[in-house]
């Protein structure tokens, strides 16, 4: 099992730095996290983590190779529920992230629905949820089969945050060597699943997980709280029940790359020791 990071680990830093910072944690394989089109002030500034999609892949494997890490994952998180708009991270953006981890050697390319922002993506009912997600993901699902990279969906959602759900758009979109998931332990568990049933149902579709835990106090939460960017604490303090997952995922002979998601240098490398400890490596 290959233990990357999230590549937002220090604040008001260019991805350049968060490649660094990542490998002197110890760790060699880390994902492309915020990502834009065009330009950004930030970057241009130097205090933003973000990947143009339209850059040209020499400059990012330039500063990987630099760090002395590798790319396993590029995340394409977007709104999938929302009305289409220029404004809004969708189908092209997805598109051209398949495209530029193809250039780069990435197999995964992981998406989301994410929360709805409008009134029109919080009065869908379940169903035009599916055919929302659908048709945002139908040319994104071809780009992905052409080029042989795999997008994953990942629970961070009213939908995908529902193992029941989560399978009505897998069935939805087809493509089964082309279309998985990436196990959120912590975002799956926050939406009111079990992570544990996610492995049950789907087995060997997850291709990819990000790691996280999450406190007690975050119970009264549940099933309320679709997803959350970073946890703030190591694996195995919380309460989602990490070693369980990670015996489960061993058991399906699960071997892709794994992401963790967590606040904190000390919290990343105690995460990662475990893991390896639980894994048996």
């Amino acid at each position: 099992m290959k233990i990357g990071c999230f590549a937002l680990v220090e604040p008001f830093t260019v991805m350049a730095r968060q490649f660094k910072a990542i490998a002197e944690m110890g760790i060699k394989y880390a994902d492309i996290t915020d990502n834009h089109q065009g330009g950004m002030l930030g970057v241009e500034y130097g205090f933003s983590s973000s990947i143009s999609l339209d850059s040209h892949p020499t400059m990012i494997r330039e500063m990987v190779e630099e760090a002395g890490i590798e790319l396993t994952a590029f995340c394409a998180h977007a709104n999938l529920l929302d009305p289409m708009s220029p404004a809004r991270y969708g189908t092209t953006e997805i598109i051209k992230a398949i495209r530029l981890a193809k250039l780069l050697g990435i197999k995964d390319v992981i998406t989301t629905e994410g929360d709805p922002k409008t009134e029109f993506g919080h009065k869908l009912t379940p169903k035009e949820r599916i055919f929302a997600m659908r048709e945002k993901l139908y040319e994104p699902v071809l780009w992905a089969e052409e080029l042989g990279v795999e997008l994953l969906l990942e629970p961070h959602g009213i939908v995908t945050d529902s193992v029941d759900s989560m399978g009505e758009v897998l069935n939805a979109l087809g493509h089964e060597k082309t279309v998985g998931i990436c196990l959120d332990t912590g975002n799956s568990w926050l939406g009111g699943s079990e992570p544990l049933d996610y492995i049950k149902t789907f087995g060997k579709r997850i291709k990819h997980v990000h790691w996280k835990d999450m406190a007690k106090d975050m119970e009264e939460k549940r099933g309320k709280m679709y997803g959350c960017g970073m946890a703030v604490l190591p694996l195995g303090d919380g309460v989602v029940g990490i070693p369980e997952i990670v015996k489960a995922l061993k058991k399906i002979g699960f071997d892709g790359a794994t992401t963790l998601e967590i606040a904190g240098p000390d919290n990343v490398k105690t995460s990662e020791k475990r893991l390896k400890e639980w894994w048996g490596a």
